[in-house]
């Protein structure tokens, strides 16, 4: 980024569109997560039955609750890297602008 674009241009308002985009992944993933949470209780009264279908359903549901988990951690991750840069270009802005440089 140059000195001199003003950090309130463009990029800033894409960073926080970016920012708030992760912010509603990030709920869904989550929400899917506690779904797929959800629906793993109702199976557990037939896995104690020793049901071969629900045996594989609930192997199946753990493997997805564990994929969203993953990318749940990742989105969460992503999204703080951003907060960070938005924070980070927030702090530069609120920093006086020096032209001492630029006589020479």
């Amino acid at each position: 980024m140059s000195d001199h674009e003003p950090l309130d241009g463009p990029s800033l308002h894409q960073l926080e569109q970016l920012v708030r985009h992760l912010g509603e992944e990030l709920a869904t993933f989550r929400r899917r997560a506690l779904q797929a949470e959800g629906t793993l209780r109702t199976y557990e009264p037939l896995t104690k039955s020793g049901n071969p279908f629900a045996d594989q359903r609930t192997a199946q549901l753990e493997r997805e609750n564990i994929d969203l988990r993953a990318k749940l951690m990742f989105a969460t991750e992503r999204a703080k890297g951003l907060l960070d840069q938005v924070r980070f270009l927030r702090q530069q802005a609120a920093r006086p602008v020096s032209n001492s440089g630029a006589d020479r």
